[in-house]
């Protein structure tokens, strides 16, 4: 027993350090951006400091050939194409393979675009993105961290964190749990003043909500 966990240890030590990853830096005029995160684990949304869009993708053995750029109704689209995991003889070795097989993405966006997600399930998190932003998830954890533009989500199942300023909120979970602060609300939550100039919606099944306000 000792010497599986030994071997299971160094078959994830070995994942890690095996990890690589892949830049693709460029401009693009459209002011309007489809991300579609199949194939991914982690998805970070990132502002960024100049006039291009970067994806950093990290997997086994990424290329720039994994990641596709498509242009529609002068919507940029981004979509990437991981090569799927081979299937192992036995139920072991096919989880450990699964599990050394992730693939994360880092995208950074310049001011100015709207940026909509679509995915299944996936974790998702953006750090303080500035611009207006869609979701549109099966399961996941979605982090917003301070949120300063409109931003809607939409899951089946998950979590959403946020710390709104100036947004007026609209928030349903059928059968998860929503708290705003410290107080715990049942199945809506709405809070609108003439003052905020944003609006934060959430529509969920089975997902909890946490937001802070103050």
């Amino acid at each position: 027993m000792k010497n599986n966990f030994i071997l299971l240890f160094l078959l994830f030590s070995s994942a890690i350090l095996s990890q690589k990853k892949v830049v693709k830096k460029f401009e693009s005029q459209s002011k309007e951006i489809e991300i579609s995160t199949l194939g991914l684990d982690d998805f970070v949304l990132e502002n960024s400091t100049s006039d291009f869009i970067e994806i950093t993708l990290f997997a086994e053995n990424p290329n720039e050939q994994h990641i596709f750029l498509g242009d529609k109704n002068a919507i940029l689209q981004i979509e990437f194409k991981i090569p799927e995991i081979q299937t192992e003889e036995t139920v072991f070795r096919k989880f450990i393979t699964k599990r050394l097989h992730r693939a994360s993405v880092i995208v950074k966006i310049p001011k100015g675009k709207k940026v909509t997600i679509f995915g299944e399930e996936i974790n998702i998190e953006s750090r303080d993105f500035q611009e207006d932003l869609a979701v549109f998830i099966e399961k996941g954890i979605v982090k917003l961290n301070h949120v300063t533009a409109n931003t809607s989500i939409k899951l089946y199942e998950g979590s959403v964190y946020g710390a709104l300023k100036s947004s007026n909120i609209n928030v349903t979970s059928a059968t998860g749990n929503i708290k705003i602060d410290t107080i715990f609300h049942k199945k809506i939550y709405q809070n609108k003043l003439e003052k905020n100039k944003n609006n934060f919606s959430v529509i969920t099944i089975k997902g909890n909500i946490f937001l802070t306000t103050k």
